[in-house]
């Protein structure tokens, strides 16, 4: 197909180059300006997605309670060990 177009097209290799880059843009916003919205309505439904906060996406957890099962609560074993305040590595040293 895209030699037999090729071959169609006139003015010499310049004539080729220009008529398949206008015939790609054509085709670009032929697709972008009406095939695409024309199709969109029905694709709607596949990418409608709402987030809720009723729901921890537990299963079992119909509703009530949205603390995730089996999470514990925060306690010394997650505190971080160091200060996050300030950068607490040495200087480099003068001959690196």
């Amino acid at each position: 197909m895209y030699a037999w177009i090729w071959r169609r097209l006139p003015f010499g290799l310049a004539g080729k180059i220009t008529g398949s880059l206008l015939l790609a843009a054509a085709t670009v916003a032929l697709l972008w300006y009406v095939v695409f919205p024309w199709a969109e309505p029905l694709v709607t439904p596949f990418d409608d997605v709402q987030v809720t906060q009723q729901d921890s996406g537990v299963p079992g957890n119909e509703g009530g309670d949205t603390t995730p099962v089996g999470d514990e609560p925060p306690g010394d074993e997650h505190d971080i060990q160091y200060d996050t305040e300030q950068n607490n590595t040495p200087p480099p040293s003068p001959d690196e």
